[in-house]
């Protein structure tokens, strides 16, 4: 009696937390959204919002017409399910957990397409194939894999999705961006067409993508743990779900920090979830050990993958779920073949490559990886060309360059009540190199080489006689504190301080972004204003040469007003002699 009470304790209890993992699953759509949102643009936020949100009400409505009797369906040839409407006839006996739960696995599938063709597809066109993704595509490769299909007769094995979801999501990500064609500025091209430069579009909000991949992180929790049977077993695959993603972080920082001299934030957020997608289909079957290799493999590949799309390929992937879902699928799926281990709790049968299974899982997953790539890749690209066929996929030029927010939802802005410049890739310029003037110390340079670092615009007799005289400084952020000093040791006791955005002939940035040196576009400025009349305006000049001396071309500039003229409209000449007294 004492264990049949346990049995039933235990039944219930993990039927509790299989739901709880749905939720888990399900708030995952919000860490997709703020990935995709800071990865990419200010003018194109809301837009990202109101897709990672249509696409799961537009995936349970085609969920619960066709995609759940086509996953879970009684099998038909080891195809597809029987389609059904047991969910409106027989509701009293309906199987309400696993449609929910599949259900939030249907929709992160659809979800990872559209980081990948963000900031230029038709809010029209997605809500289509997303549509498409959840009724069809979907279903029907879930069900060759958990719903009794070929897949699960031959023996393969995913347990929570490497194949199923990232893979498939990933694979059509890849496609979708192909056919749609880059983001405009995204390469540079000569006039045969070949790629000649890679252009950086740094996503405008990282904090954001940081907070949806710790969000992602939490949520696979339940993404891999809800379908566990057992304490030890749900114990193991937290183990394998933490460890994969934390290695694949660390090689990726290492290996960005060597490659590019420092270590890329955007690259490591992807390695975290790279790591999480290559542990997804072996999680419950491999040990520590097999997770620090498949999160290793994992760090390394999403570099390669960023790398490969740009520089190879010319596939514009704003987010990285090409490198990230895609190959990491791929990965993962096949990991089950080489890091299958039977002291995994609950594993009684799978022994992969290196545990001394010999190749036959590993054939077995890279069956199952080439059948579903096959039949995603057929169903998805009929889908794109019917689309861009009749409704068209991709805005126009216009409507891209003014944002998706304002052209397809009439949005002004999704951060109303805040001023934000997008400054990326945008007036783009030409930059000359050979800057560096030879020395960097102000007390030693020749007048040549100070006038050349920080150019002094006056105006005609500016320097020279008595009266009042605006000087205005344009200085780079980084000196700002030392002009300020200069100016109150000189006795200036009142400035006008104000943040501006610039481009020069001094090169603004060398900086790698994802792998890609960004351009020097506008850059951050302040500009200063002071007015003096007992002060010679020669000193100002020369002490904020001074101050902004770096030794390289562009420093800064100085622009020097005489405005005896204009006070003494203003104020007529009675007050005048009055004003010069007063600093």
């Amino acid at each position: 009696m004492t264990e049949e009470i346990m049995m039933a304790v235990d039944s219930k209890l993990f039927g509790v937390w299989f739901l709880i993992g749905a939720a888990l699953v399900f708030w995952m759509q919000a860490g997709f959204a703020m990935v995709e949102a800071g990865f990419t643009r200010a003018k194109n936020t809301g837009n990202i919002l109101m897709k990672n949100l249509m696409d799961f009400c537009i995936g349970t409505v085609m969920f619960i017409l066709i995609g759940f009797g086509l996953l879970l369906g009684e099998d038909l040839l080891g195809l597809i399910g029987k389609p059904g409407f047991d969910i409106f006839t027989c509701y009293g006996d309906f199987g309400w957990s696993d449609f929910v739960f599949n259900l939030v696995f249907c929709a992160t599938t659809a979800t990872i397409v559209s980081g990948a063709m963000a900031e230029r597809t038709k809010f029209l066109s997605y809500c289509i194939y997303s549509g498409v993704i959840s009724a069809l595509i979907y279903p029907i490769e879930a069900h060759w894999i958990w719903g009794g299909g070929w897949l699960a007769q031959m023996g393969f094995h995913d347990f929570a999705g490497s194949c199923a979801i990232h893979m498939t999501g990933g694979l059509s990500a890849l496609i979708g961006a192909k056919i749609l064609g880059p983001r405009i500025g995204k390469f540079s091209r000569d006039k045969s067409g070949a790629v000649t430069k890679v252009n950086a579009f740094p996503g405008h909000n990282l904090p954001l993508g940081c907070l949806g991949v710790f969000i992602l992180w939490l949520g696979w929790y339940g993404f891999n743990g809800a379908a566990a049977v057992s304490v030890e077993q749900l114990g193991s695959i937290f183990v394998t779900t933490t460890i994969a993603p934390a290695i694949a972080t660390v090689v990726c920082m290492v290996f960005t920090w060597v490659r590019f001299g420092k270590p890329d934030i955007s690259m490591c957020l992807n390695a975290s979830l790279a790591g999480l997608v290559a542990i997804t289909a072996p999680c419950d079957v491999a040990d520590a050990l097999g997770s620090v290799v498949i999160g290793a493999v994992a760090g390394l590949l999403v570099v390669f993958g960023v790398w490969l799309l740009d520089y190879v390929l010319a596939v514009d992937d704003p987010v990285g779920a090409v490198a990230v879902h895609f190959m990491n699928g791929v990965w993962g799926t096949l990991a089950v073949g080489l890091f299958a281990t039977t002291s995994a709790p609950g594993n009684d049968t799978l022994t992969g490559l290196f545990y001394g299974g010999g190749l036959g899982l590993l054939g077995k997953q890279a069956v199952g990886v080439l059948g579903v790539c096959a039949w995603t890749a057929v169903t998805i690209t009929i889908t794109f060309f019917i689309i861009k066929a009749t409704v068209g996929l991709r805005v126009t030029a216009e409507e891209e360059i003014v944002g998706l927010d304002s052209c397809e939802h009439g949005l002004p802005s999704a951060y109303a009540g805040f001023s934000i410049m997008d400054i990326s890739n945008t007036m783009t310029m030409e930059v000359n190199e050979n800057t560096d003037l030879g020395n960097e110390e102000y007390e030693s340079a020749s007048e040549l080489q100070r006038n050349a670092a920080v150019r002094v615009v006056e105006m005609p007799a500016a320097a020279a006689g008595s009266g009042i005289f605006k000087v205005v400084i344009i200085s780079k952020l980084s000196r700002y504190e030392k002009v300020k000093k200069v100016m109150n040791d000189l006795g200036v006791t009142g400035m006008t301080v104000t943040q501006v955005m610039g481009c020069g002939i001094q090169k603004g940035a060398g900086e790698m972004y994802r792998g890609v040196e960004m351009d020097a576009t506008l850059l951050p400025k302040v500009k200063i204003e002071v007015v003096v009349s007992k002060i010679p305006v020669a000193s100002v000049i020369e002490a904020a040469k001074k101050a902004l001396y770096t030794g390289r071309i562009g420093d800064g500039k100085i622009f020097v007003y005489n405005v005896d003229k204009v006070v003494k409209i203003r104020t007529g000449e009675e007050n005048f002699a009055a004003l010069q007294d007063v600093e």
